[in-house]
């Protein structure tokens, strides 16, 4: 998907860029501080949506957006400002949406999601994660496969963690328990790891995973996962929970009291 971001402040240009790549992590980002530049690369780019400043210096966000249209009938403006009373004067010239400033990925995802109909969030989330009745992992519905058991394992600990992170120590304690502390333990780990990155990276969802300092952590933000869902509130992931949190895994009953 291709964006236009159009501001005249720099800090807040950056701002709404960084945004926007944490919202939809696959898309191609044109960002702009003048209008006339933005409107020379409407010519030879079509843009899904343009994020557009109301208040550009000598112009104006709303100016621009008749411009946008009259090159690209199609294009989806969001406005982007600090002032509240320039929303009439926005959708009056058939606006998809309206933003205050600061903007936040949240806020980026409901306009994206209003208009493409949970697009945004099924691309962005295509991982989904079981944890109640039995542990697997689905990459657009396929259950994703792993070379060894452990490795399974080890994602199940890192999904468990929910961003946190895990050390090698911390994890051969999980993985092994008494035994954690054998030197041969720490080496399989490192190959342990390596699988786990391969299943990933087969399925194009390395980026999943966090690796940093010879620290491990998932990425909460990239799952579909129902444990997740259960501590948010979600009530279809509340009725289907029947006391049995990842039951294959010793470790799992110390994350079991966060479910009563």
């Amino acid at each position: 998907m291709n964006f236009l971001l159009v501001d005249d402040e720099p800090l807040a240009l950056g701002d709404l860029e960084q945004a926007l790549k944490e919202a939809v992590q696959d898309c191609i980002i044109y960002p702009f501080a003048t209008s006339g530049k933005a409107l020379t690369q409407a010519k030879s780019v079509r843009f899904d949506a343009a994020f557009l400043d109301i208040e550009l210096g000598s112009t104006s966000g709303l100016a621009l957006a008749k411009q946008l249209k009259d090159i690209q009938p199609y294009v989806h403006i969001i406005f982007v400002t600090s002032f509240a009373k320039y929303a009439v004067d926005a959708f009056r010239i058939h606006a998809t949406g309206y933003l205050m400033k600061p903007v936040l990925k949240e806020d980026i995802l409901r306009e994206l999601t209003f208009i493409y109909e949970d697009s945004i969030l099924t691309k962005r989330k295509k991982v989904r994660v079981q944890t109640f009745g039995g542990f697997e992992v689905f990459v657009n519905g396929k259950p994703l496969q792993f070379k060894r058991a452990k490795a399974k394992e080890l994602l199940a600990c890192l999904i468990d963690r929910r961003g946190a992170s895990l050390t090698t120590a911390e994890a051969c304690a999980l993985l092994w328990e008494d035994d954690a502390g054998n030197p041969a333990k720490r080496d399989y780990f490192r190959t342990i790891v390596k699988d786990l990155r391969e299943s990933l990276q087969q399925e194009s969802i390395s980026h999943i995973l966090r690796r940093w300092h010879g620290r491990l952590a998932i990425d909460p933000e990239q799952l579909d996962c129902d444990c997740y869902r259960f501590m948010d509130g979600d009530p279809q992931a509340v009725n289907s929970y029947r006391h049995d949190y990842l039951p294959s895994y010793s470790w799992a009953e110390f994350s079991v009291t966060m479910f009563e």
